[in-house]
């Protein structure tokens, strides 16, 4: 059998391969400029910052585009045609929960304050919310969503999921997206975690927030454009919400930002898949993917076809 090629970004995730059934031969490519070859049978672009390097498969054949990440937004625009994509689902949901959880925690328990005593080297105990007993409003479940509810629940809350449409699964009821300003008012703790598409950019405006209970936690784990910025600055700002981001809008946060300086606002720099499970799991997606091509088969987590 004829070798699979395949281009991956770095040496590190080439390291990292498990072993394949199928024949494969790899190349670093982290596509900052054209490759110079007619195919590649898999391309895996880099893990972040990848977006407008995607036009340098203008010319190329290949079988599978196999992102990183789990959102694939602004892929379609710049994706030349006649390419499948694939995004990273299974690779990033536990810890992206793991992350919300840690958010949420950290601020209920009032964490973030107690770090803050301790570089002024002071002793300031204080009481905080418990994460018992309070009721968190989960917007989104797909894979971040579920991992994230499976992580609650040892917790002693009560979950409330909402998603575009109403529905039941195993877990129970799900709330339609419509449903959200009545249910926003009840909620201790607001976790979004949808994917970024037209219909969920800027879900989190003024009215959303302002449809918040006072004292109410808002954590962001989906993407930054999902919550109005400028909202988010208002609510934090007048002290009557607290603050959770691992996204924001714009990424990297400017130097200076208000967001920064506000006590009751927990900032994350976009890492909720940054851990060290993330290589492995790529590693073993990745191989998956060669052994489907290889048997003919189609490769899992296709999202786009241009």
């Amino acid at each position: 059998m004829k070798p699979l090629l395949v281009s991956v970004p770095n040496a590190e995730l080439r390291d990292a391969m498990p072993k394949t059934e199928t024949p494969v031969e790899f190349i670093d490519w982290d596509l900052s400029e054209p490759l110079g070859i007619g195919h590649v049978d898999i391309v895996v672009p880099p893990y972040m910052g990848s977006g407008s390097r995607l036009a340098n498969l203008a010319g190329l054949t290949t079988h599978l585009v196999q992102g990183q990440s789990i959102g694939f937004d602004g892929v379609a625009r710049v994706l030349p045609p006649g390419h499948v994509f694939a995004n990273a689902a299974g690779v990033h949901e536990a810890s992206t929960a793991e992350l919300t959880v840690g958010l949420v925690l950290a601020v209920q328990r009032g964490i973030d304050q107690f770090v803050r005593d301790a570089a002024e080297r002071r002793w300031n105990p204080r009481n905080h919310a418990s994460l018992a007993d309070r009721r968190i409003l989960l917007v989104g479940v797909g894979g971040v969503g579920g991992a994230i509810a499976a992580r609650l629940a040892p917790f002693e809350v009560d979950v409330v999921r909402v998603a575009s449409r109403p529905r039941r699964d195993d877990a129970g009821e799900v709330f339609g997206v419509e449903a959200l300003p009545d249910l926003l008012a009840h909620a201790d703790v607001v976790i979004v975690a949808v994917p970024l598409t037209a219909s969920t950019t800027n879900l989190v405006d003024d009215g959303f927030l302002a449809a918040m209970a006072d004292g109410a936690l808002f954590v962001n784990v989906s993407r930054g454009a999902v919550a109005d910025t400028e909202a988010l600055v208002r609510h934090a700002g007048s002290g009557r919400l607290r603050l959770a981001l691992d996204v924001v809008t714009p990424e990297p946060l400017p130097d200076g930002h208000p967001l920064f300086s506000m006590p009751n606002v927990l900032i994350s720099p976009h890492v909720g898949g940054a851990t060290s499970a993330m290589l492995p799991r790529m590693a073993r997606l990745l191989a998956e993917q060669i052994d489907r091509i290889g048997r003919g088969e189609e490769p899992r987590n296709v999202v786009l076809r241009t």
